[in-house]
C-alpha cells in the first residue's frame, strides 16, 4: 500500500505517542510505500522550531522512513478545488490538508493523519 503521512502523523510518530504507535507498526510492513509532502516538511520544521527539536535528526528520519515528493502547479491547482469543496462540508481545512488530498487523489493512495479535517474521510488511516 502507498500512504501519504501528513505532518500530525509525523509528530505523533516523533513524539512517540500512543497515535504514533499506528505509523510505527506501518512502517514494519517492507512491502508499504511512504510519501512526505515537501510542504510538510516546513509544518514540520515549524513545529521542531517550537520544540526545540534538531530538525535536521528529524528530517533525516523522515527521508529514512518515506520519499520526499514535490508538489506540481496542478496539484496547486487541484487543491484549491479540494479547499472549495470541503468548505461546504466544514470549516477550517487549510491549504496544506487540501493539497495532501489533492495529491492522495493523483497517487490513489491512503493518506496517515490524526488531523481532524481528515477525520470519516475515504481513503485515510486516521490517528484515533
Amino acid at each position: 500500500m502507498i500512504y501519504i503521512i501528513d505532518s500530525y502523523a509525523w509528530i505523533e510518530y516523533l513524539i512517540a505517542s500512543k497515535k504514533g504507535e499506528l505509523l510505527k507498526e506501518l512502517f514494519e510492513d517492507e512491502q508499504n510505500i511512504f510519501l512526505t509532502l515537501e510542504c510538510c516538511l516546513a509544518e514540520i520544521k515549524g513545529w521542531s522550531l517550537r520544540e526545540n527539536q534538531n530538525f535536521d535528526d528529524v528530517l533525516k528520519i523522515i527521508k529514512a522512513n518515506s520519499e520526499i515528493i514535490s508538489i506540481t502547479e496542478k496539484n496547486w491547482l487541484d487543491a484549491a478545488e479540494e479547499k472549495f469543496r470541503e468548505k461546504k462540508k466544514q470549516k477550517g481545512l487549510g491549504l496544506i490538508g487540501s493539497i495532501i488530498l489533492a495529491k492522495q487523489k493523483e497517487m490513489v493512495c491512503k493518506i496517515i493523519s490524526g488531523d481532524k479535517h481528515f477525520m470519516n474521510m475515504k481513503n485515510v488511516l486516521f490517528m484515533k
